[in-house]
């Protein structure tokens, strides 16, 4: 009879993060076996579609055994460190944080073993749920016993998480590099050594076959060569003939790509436009910036421009609203939750400010700097992006004009502002150089007829033209 699991060993699993999604990928690991953790200490680091997260310890106990790697995507419920709350020391041999090994939960018998027929295939580090490639061959014993320094096929890509992610950055499979650190552990040294081969083309009477798993997608047939340099070929996948370059979909891009196409084909979208002259928006921005009050506050043109949105959608209140299929109805929301889209290095996301009806200009622009700050550092949490109503996406910080905004899922309206440009315009009969910006409102037909679509735009226009209206209407 197997010998059942010590009850004192508890798994730290991959939690629902949320809005449907199925997986995160490990992006560090701050524990290695032998570690103590107590309750609520930070244990891994993931990244959703939205953000990066720190996965806190439920338990608290010596940490025995690390099941991920750097890299790896993850199922929801999948279980992550294995913690012995006794605060027994980690059995000898235990798994360092990066190798990528499967080991059974504690709920099933420790003796155990799949059928290797039966079992679920490994994923390649860092490409998702899908069917691992076959790894490399192993090399003649008879060759092996001729090599001079001890080295280890590193068929189970034993690396600490920056020499992992050194071979991310430079297309090379983990699986495939023969590894001579202590143990088998792949150094930066084999790194780019293997580096070195794919650049110069295959060595010591090998293929590129014997350096990277068959079929794998991370590296194609006939890579020697390919690989000019780590700067005009970052990614993996490069083509034997240097004309194309394949990367994997993962992460955020892989979530924007899904909502934009959910978005694009579900809700038929109207984009309606308007040139407007925000000299007097710009006059006050410069004033409140030179302010002994404002002086701590980072206030700037888009700050004046969600202002005059809430403003617009107060006089407006029907485009706040959603589309709900299942129940037949159209949402009317009585809160503006506005989201503001920002490029952070892992890809797009809409963070939203709560309740942003209710905010003073100033209170405005210091939610808008957080949301900033906290986006271009990927701590986003999850529930900043959630229940957002309406959006505004600022394409004019690229130096823009104007361009057709998709509208985030499930909201009603996405303004875009394009780049303040000096323009020559025509007031009260003079030609004069004003502050001209070009303003794009997309939004859901179903809801939002041309008319309303358009005078919603209009009142945001009128606004920045004249900021006094603000006061009137808001």
């Amino acid at each position: 009879m197997s010998p059942q699991p010590t009850p004192s060993l508890v798994t730290i699993d991959l939690t629902d993060p949320g809005e449907g999604l199925t997986e995160a990928e490990i992006l560090d690991i701050k524990v290695k076996p032998g570690d103590t953790v107590a309750i609520n200490d930070p244990v891994i680091e993931v990244e959703t579609a939205k953000s990066a997260v720190e996965l806190p310890s439920h338990v608290a106990g010596t940490v025995t055994r690390v099941l991920v790697a750097v890299g790896d995507e993850v199922a929801v419920g999948a279980p992550l460190i294995e913690v012995d709350t006794a605060g027994g020391a980690a059995p000898s041999g235990a798994a360092t944080p990066d190798v990528d090994t499967e080991v059974p939960s504690p709920e099933e018998p420790a003796a155990a073993a799949p059928d290797p027929a039966d079992a679920e295939p490994k994923n390649l580090v860092g490409y998702g749920a899908k069917e691992a490639p076959q790894r490399r061959r192993r090399r003649p014993a008879a060759q092996e016993e001729q090599a001079g320094d001890e080295q280890y096929p590193a068929e189970r890509a034993l690396a600490k998480p920056p020499v992992r992610k050194l071979a991310r950055d430079l297309g090379i499979a983990l699986s495939s590099v023969i590894a001579t650190g202590p143990g088998g552990t792949v150094t930066r040294e084999d790194v780019l050594g293997a580096q070195q081969r794919a650049i110069s083309g295959t060595t010591s009477g090998e293929s590129d076959a014997d350096f990277f798993p068959e079929e794998s997608p991370q590296v194609p047939e006939g890579l020697g060569g390919a690989m000019k340099s780590v700067r005009d070929q970052p990614f993996a996948g490069v083509t034997s003939d240097e004309r194309t370059t394949r990367a994997p979909i993962r992460s955020v891009r892989k979530r924007t790509a899904e909502a934009m196409v959910a978005s694009a084909f579900t809700a038929p979208h109207v984009t309606v436009f308007n040139e407007v002259d925000i000299t007097a928006t710009w006059d006050i921005v410069q004033q409140l910036k030179a302010s002994r009050e404002w002086k701590d506050v980072k206030v700037s043109p888009l700050v004046v421009v969600a202002k005059a949105l809430l403003v617009a959608i107060r006089r407006n209140p029907e485009v706040n609203a959603s589309w709900d299929e299942a129940a037949g109805e159209i949402v009317y929301k009585h809160f503006v939750n506005l989201g503001i889209a920002a490029a952070t290095p892992r890809g797009l996301i809409v963070p939203n400010i709560k309740d942003a009806h209710l905010m003073t200009l100033r209170e405005l622009a210091d939610a808008i700097d957080d949301l900033a700050r906290t986006a271009r550092a990927g701590r986003t949490p999850l529930s900043a992006t959630r229940q957002g109503t309406i959006t505004i996406t600022n394409f004019g910080v690229f130096g823009i004009d104007s361009g057709t905004p998709i509208l985030n899922p499930g909201e009603s309206v996405i303004l875009g502002v394009g780049a303040i440009k000096e323009k020559p315009w025509v007031v009260d009969g003079q030609i004069v150089p004003r502050r001209v910006v070009q303003l794009a409102a997309s939004f859901d037909h179903r809801l939002i007829d041309g008319a309303l679509g358009a005078e919603l735009l209009r009142d945001v226009s009128a606004v920045l033209e004249n900021p006094s209206m603000g006061l009137v209407w808001g």
